[in-house]
């Protein structure tokens, strides 16, 4: 993973780059887009809205006529041989792939199975937020080195009752492909965000891209409820993983969607929120979803892998690493 830098935002010393912006959801969560070339807005906007449908027709563990269920489904008859994928699907699973390997498997795309258990089975939004209690049991999920993929035949095979899950990662990766595609065709700068995970290409306006950090993604001109950050990026993304905004519970037990491999069960983390800056949003993504599992042992390793990071305890206290700047701070509401 390439660690990149989060700054404090500057004193403005000169007139603002112009930018213009549209928001709207897709992929179940918020998006936004930001260009500063404030006349090629419609064009993004119409390109990114296909690219997320391609996506989402792709990777969607909800849709019964994505072409991730239709491999899960697959796979469940096919005895561990070969089944054919379409590319995006093949590309996309690459990544969660990579990123499984890169965390030695705290970020684990075969934890489909578990996630249904757990009871996030369906688009979060028709979640039932109080069920019935559910018994559950630890069990490790499958283990991504089942899953073996030939991504110049497009092919994936994986034993029986794995099922795969690219929520981790999909969206971040998704970003990443769709603020250089877009940057690259319009030739301006771009911001791409996905549910909070973001990704800026091509220039950056003067004095960067401005991003508010915080326990739960919400609209740009809404107040921050509670502690948040106010940094600025110039390339690469930044990303945020925690367990503040999707949470239900099953009897009297509180649930999640971040599911630790090792138990199958949401990860007992002391952490509510943890904010990473890297080289891409996908290893941002990566670095901030393995940190909330490995728990306690998260400040070392992302300080080790040196990737800027803001981690928040479940009392509020947030621990700054690397080189997360700890002027970005702010404690009063303030409007990005």
């Amino acid at each position: 993973m390439t660690a990149r830098t989060a700054t404090a935002p500057p004193t403005a010393t000169s007139t603002p780059t112009p930018t213009a912006s549209a928001d709207w959801r897709a992929l179940g969560c918020a998006v936004r887009l930001v260009v500063t070339d404030p006349l090629r807005l419609d064009d993004c906007r119409d390109a990114l809205a296909h690219w997320l449908d391609e996506v989402d027709a792709a990777c969607s563990r909800f849709r019964d006529d994505s072409h991730l269920v239709g491999l899960n489904t697959a796979a469940g008859y096919a005895d561990g041989h070969p089944v054919p994928v379409v590319p995006l699907l093949a590309e996309a699973l690459a990544a969660a792939l990579r990123a499984a390997e890169l965390t030695d498997g705290d970020v684990d795309p075969t934890v489909g199975s578990a996630m249904a258990a757990i009871g996030y089975d369906r688009d979060f939004q028709l979640v039932e937020r109080d069920g019935r209690p559910v018994r559950l049991l630890v069990r490790p999920v499958p283990g991504w080195r089942k899953v073996v993929l030939d991504p110049d035949a497009c092919t994936v095979a994986m034993p029986p009752g794995v099922e795969l899950d690219l929520g981790a990662t999909a969206k971040a990766w998704a970003a990443d492909r769709a603020a250089a595609r877009l940057a690259a065709d319009a030739g301006c700068g771009v911001l791409v965000s996905l549910g909070g995970d973001t990704a800026v290409a091509g220039s950056a306006p003067e004095g960067g891209w401005r991003i508010r950090v915080q326990d739960a993604t919400g609209p740009v001109d809404a107040a921050a409820e509670g502690p948040h950050a106010l940094v600025t990026i110039r390339d690469g993304g930044l990303a945020s993983s925690g367990i503040s905004a999707r949470r239900w519970r099953r009897g009297s037990r509180p649930m999640h969607h971040l599911v630790d491999p090792r138990t199958g069960l949401p990860a007992e983390t002391p952490w509510r929120t943890v904010s990473v800056a890297a080289g891409t949003c996908l290893d941002a993504n990566t670095a901030s979803t393995a940190a909330m599992v490995r728990g306690t042992s998260a400040p070392q390793w992302l300080a080790d892998h040196r990737l800027p990071a803001r981690l928040v305890a479940a009392d509020g206290t947030v621990t700054a690493v690397a080189d997360w700047p700890a002027e970005a701070e702010v404690q009063q509401e303030v409007a990005a």
